[in-house]
């Protein structure tokens, strides 16, 4: 296995970055439901809207297509901070200055691959200049450099050369199995290695995302073949994604313990799914069609810096085998899980249309799932495949244990025998055109300040074809 990259793993470790007392010079970010206090400081690639002048003249706030190139940046309460004129004003030192300069225009590739040190320098850095004592100059300086939240259009956060989706979320996995193997929910094979399969990056979209309902080959039982049309039962997956920092070279695996320190940060992650296409196309090799035509991604990278409150102790239920020597490590039992509570919504055209708020479908713990993040990347590099700055994991869907737990809209309806009805009198088994889908998460501990994850919305446009 590896030796590790770095000295330490002080990315796990708590400093006075996480002290819940601390507040910042940027008012919005002490309000408590904020999803970017100071405690968070998550990275993404956003420019400024260009706005457009409406009938009467005036300029409307948030809209229009932005001009200039993509740039790192911050979220810190309702404001975005550029990370380039931040660094112009004197917050970094020279190497993760040009490190976040090199980001321009390419994603934060450059600062993934510059490795979890480097990464944790920007946060002391950025940390000291927006918290509520910063010198009155600085912030005088960077005051010039905020941009509303509302009034930016983010990107994807970095450039994904690849996708790996697993299947780590084990209530879904077993509540999926019984809908199809009432007698044996999970093969056999799931609780002794982290399952997955190669996914389509260029299909991949950041938050507002919007795409056509997929077309596709199905097959109704009583057919005697295939018909070709749109897409029946469209369905979402709650995930959680992972992106790589460092990479390894190819032929050279990851050992259990250096594992984290190749992780760059998490995202929430929908992997729209067409069920009625995997049905007939998966077997004997897997989904093919059915995924790859749409993943959303949320735009704000929360970093494993950020995260650190949040972990907490991995277990297996008693009587579940250990993990196999090569994914089991002190530190991933110790604190290998993350607690993120995780949640859908969902807003049909007629609620968008009537002004009503989207319906909170269901809610699930992160913590709870079944393998690691650095399990399931110690397993992907184990054959010795070399893996990138900016490759993506996708966790597998994250029900919870309960019936009114489930990630997605075939647990939820029991694949599709049991309507949901919505506030406003809807139903729902599966999406319809003009759906729009929200993935929520938000860390909480005691003594700790919560932070989120921002938005993850897509929408279902009609099929073309």
């Amino acid at each position: 296995m590896s030796h590790s990259l770095f000295a330490a793993d002080t990315w796990r470790h708590l400093d006075h970055t996480h002290d819940p007392a601390l507040t910042s010079w940027v008012d919005s970010a002490n309000q408590p439901d904020t999803d970017f206090p100071i405690q968070n400081l998550p990275l993404g690639m956003a420019r400024q809207r260009s706005p457009q002048t409406g009938d009467d003249g005036a300029a409307a706030a948030g809209t229009g297509t932005g001009t200039g190139s993509f740039r790192p940046m911050t979220a810190i309460g309702d404001q975005a901070l550029d990370l380039i004129r931040a660094a112009d004003a004197g917050v970094f030192s020279e190497p993760v200055a040009t490190a976040l300069r090199a980001c321009e225009s390419l994603g934060l590739n450059p600062l993934m691959a510059a490795g979890a040190h480097l990464r944790g320098d920007c946060r002391l850095q950025l940390f000291a200049a927006l918290r509520s004592d910063a010198p009155a100059e600085l912030q005088a300086r960077l005051s010039q450099a905020l941009i509303p939240l509302s009034e930016i259009e983010h990107t994807l956060p970095c450039r994904i050369g690849d996708y790996t989706d697993f299947y780590a979320g084990i209530h879904h996995a077993t509540a999926v199995g019984k809908l199809f193997r009432p007698d044996q929910p999970l093969l056999p094979n799931y609780k002794w290695v982290p399952i997955g399969y190669h996914g389509r990056a260029s299909s991949i979209g950041v938050s507002g995302q919007t795409f056509r309902r997929p077309m596709g080959q199905t097959k109704a039982p009583d057919a005697e073949a295939p018909s070709f049309g749109p897409c029946k039962r469209l369905d979402y997956e709650l995930e959680v994604g992972a992106l790589v920092g460092v990479g390894n070279e190819a032929g050279q695996p990851i050992g259990i313990d250096a594992a984290e320190q190749h992780l760059f940060g998490l995202v929430l992650l929908n992997d729209w799914s067409a069920r009625d296409v995997q049905a007939w196309e998966y077997q004997p090799l897997g989904p093919f069609l059915a995924k790859s035509f749409a993943t959303t991604i949320s735009p704000w990278v929360i970093t494993a810096e950020a995260l650190a409150p949040f972990r907490r102790a991995f277990v297996r239920a008693e009587g579940d085998p250990a993990p196999l020597p090569y994914l089991d490590g002190a530190a991933n039992r110790e604190s290998g899980a993350i607690s993120i509570q995780l949640e859908v919504h969902l807003q049909t055209r007629a609620m968008r249309e009537a002004g009503e708020l989207p319906a909170r479908l269901m809610g699930s713990d992160f913590g709870d799932a079944y393998w690691t993040f650095a399990q399931m990347l110690t397993h992907h590099a184990s054959n010795g495949c070399n893996l990138q700055p900016g490759d993506l994991f996708g966790s597998g869907t994250q029900s919870g244990a309960a019936a009114d737990q489930g990630g997605s809209l075939l647990e939820l309806t029991q694949g599709g025998k049991q309507a949901l009805t919505l506030p406003n009198g809807e139903q729902r088994t599966f999406l319809q055109d003009g759906d729009s889908v929200a993935l929520v998460g938000f860390c909480t501990a005691e003594g700790r300040r919560r932070i989120g994850f921002g938005a993850c919305v897509g929408t279902v446009l009609p099929a073309v074809g």
